[in-house]
């Protein structure tokens, strides 16, 4: 699409790439002209901490607020009572309500490390939209907002279609969220001003019923922003590695860990890594990116340096830049670690990782190395094992690899 902003938001999401649709380019690029304007995103309660997955969300609101806008993160008190079934097999386990406050305690640490919070013009605001949905009157609510939405309509969104097709079961419960979702919208608009409504592209169709509901209850002009849903070059879903979520909370997940993660990022995904979550310019990003050999490593370490300040701070990110390089760049001198060399006829047509641990003296059975990794106890380069058949070629030692059984064993791989 050629598309050429007016606003410094939209020409941000449309540069580095957080762009996948947009409801309406040029009523909200010019409202968003007029400064100080709101835009939230939604984030339900469903765990302690949000996870990789949610980071682009959250970049989108930073640059938001950098662009002069004013951010809305909106916790979901209300509709984790109920759950998202957008684009999931199955229904969301319910949880309390204590439990929904314990993590919303737990995921608001993070946002602060993103955005700045306060009663200036672009400040962060953070409500909860249990504040208009606990005291809803279900009667009241059916005849003033239920006769707004045609079910006809809603069986043909992706996110109920694709469940109906394989024909899994979609509780009258689920059904309703994006009936809330949309109320949530019309209320954002009426109590604060807002605007604008991002999310993934599964949330298209929750936002488009958003725009629709205030429109015709309140005529409200407001917008809906997507962005793509990210996977990495090899197909896996972002966010999630080997052994599950990448925690954005330091207590759930380390920063040493999480600067790991970004370390070990495809080399084909640097430069759109580095776009979305990073800060700096494009080109740079672009230049990076383009890095070959072991160049790119020094681009991966950038990123993840750039990514784990932003998130845990500058001393963090040196700090577990300092570790990593005296464990896999100076063999883990100073840090005892045994090291295993491998000639390359050992990893001709490849070497399994079963293999690989018992060489390395963690196990003493391919037997003992497959229940270490069937009880989560075996890890390669601080990423937990979760497949016994993982099998690596001479590429995958390009720089020492780093084997670990339980917190206190580990051992150096390099080729000889």
């Amino acid at each position: 699409m050629t598309y050429h902003p007016k606003s410094d938001f939209i020409a941000v999401m449309m540069e580095r790439g957080f762009l996948a649709d947009c409801t309406d380019y040029q009523g909200l690029d010019e409202a968003l002209l007029k400064g100080g304007q709101p835009g939230y995103i939604g984030f339900d309660a469903t765990a302690k901490s949000l996870h990789v997955g949610s980071l682009i969300q959250i970049m989108m609101l930073r640059w938001l607020q950098k662009t002069g806008g004013k951010p809305i993160t909106l916790m979901g008190g209300g509709t984790t009572k109920v759950g998202d079934p957008s684009f999931r097999a199955d229904e969301r386990p319910l949880l309390s309500p204590e439990q929904i406050d314990d993590n919303i305690a737990g995921i608001k640490k993070v946002f602060s490390a993103y955005l700045t919070y306060g009663d200036g013009p672009s400040d962060a605001m953070m409500i909860n939209n249990a504040e208009w949905l606990d005291g809803l009157n279900y009667l009241d609510f059916l005849r003033d907002i239920g006769r707004h939405f045609s079910i006809n309509r809603m069986l043909s969104f992706e996110s109920v279609k694709s469940r109906l097709d394989r024909e899994q079961s979609l509780s009258f419960l689920e059904f309703n969220y994006m009936i809330l979702q949309a109320y949530d919208f019309m209320e954002l608009h009426r109590r604060y001003g807002c605007i604008l409504q991002m999310g993934g592209s599964d949330q298209w169709g929750n936002i488009v019923n958003g725009i629709d509901l205030t429109r015709r209850v309140i005529e409200g002009e407001v917008y809906g922003l997507t962005s793509p849903l990210l996977t990495t070059s090899d197909g896996k879903k972002m966010g999630k590695s080997q052994s599950g979520a990448i925690w954005l909370n330091g207590d759930m997940l380390s920063p040493y860990e999480f600067w790991q993660f970004w370390r070990n990022t495809t080399d084909a995904d640097v430069g759109r890594f580095l776009k979305l979550y990073t800060e700096l310019p494009v080109d740079e990003c672009d230049r990076l990116g383009a890095l070959a050999g072991s160049e790119i490593n020094e681009a991966k370490v950038r990123l993840a340096n750039e990514i784990t300040t932003l998130l845990h701070g500058a001393d963090a990110a040196q700090t577990a830049e300092a570790t990593a390089r005296e464990v896999f760049e100076r063999g883990g001198v100073g840090d005892d670690l045994p090291t295993l060399t491998l000639s390359h006829a050992d990893v001709q047509g490849g070497i399994s990782i079963v293999q690989l641990i018992v060489k390395s003296g963690l196990a003493a059975s391919g037997k003992e190395a497959k229940r270490l990794i069937a009880e989560n106890g075996a890890k390669l380069d601080d990423v937990p094992l979760t497949d016994a058949g993982l099998m690596l070629d001479a590429g995958a030692f390009s720089s020492p690899i780093k084997l670990s059984a339980g917190k206190k064993r580990h051992a150096l791989v390099q080729l000889g």
